[in-house]
């Protein structure tokens, strides 16, 4: 995991988004969907129709970064459309990237045992 400053906030963007999307087209849509400066320090994380990709976009003063996961098993928990932007914990995300829920911190998938 990428070690994220812990005072950094953390945006989701409900919805789908179209995950050809790169650093730039991700950037446009922060500014323009959501209202906010892509360059201010914050996280933004969006996730792909099938639920199982997410990409984080993120400026940390020096350069803008954008980070991808892809869940083998399971898809990524995503509030619903009508919630609009929601705020999370940098915690929150971390179980979000383990395929734990973060609303109720519990596994959605658990690998079998080797053997």
């Amino acid at each position: 995991m990428i070690a994220f400053p812990a005072s950094v906030r953390v945006w989701l963007a409900v919805g789908r988004t179209d995950m050809r999307r790169g650093m730039n087209g991700l950037a446009l849509q922060v500014q323009q969907a959501l209202g906010r400066d892509p360059h201010a320090g914050d996280l933004y994380v969006f996730r792909g129709a099938r639920g199982d990709l997410i990409k984080i976009l993120w400026h940390d003063g020096v350069g803008m970064s954008l980070y991808a996961k892809r869940l083998e098993r399971g898809r990524f928990i995503w509030p619903s459309p009508a919630d609009g932007v929601v705020a999370i914990s940098a915690a929150q995300l971390g179980y979000m990237l383990d395929g734990i829920d973060w609303r109720n911190p519990r596994q959605t998938f658990r690998p079998a045992s080797a053997g």
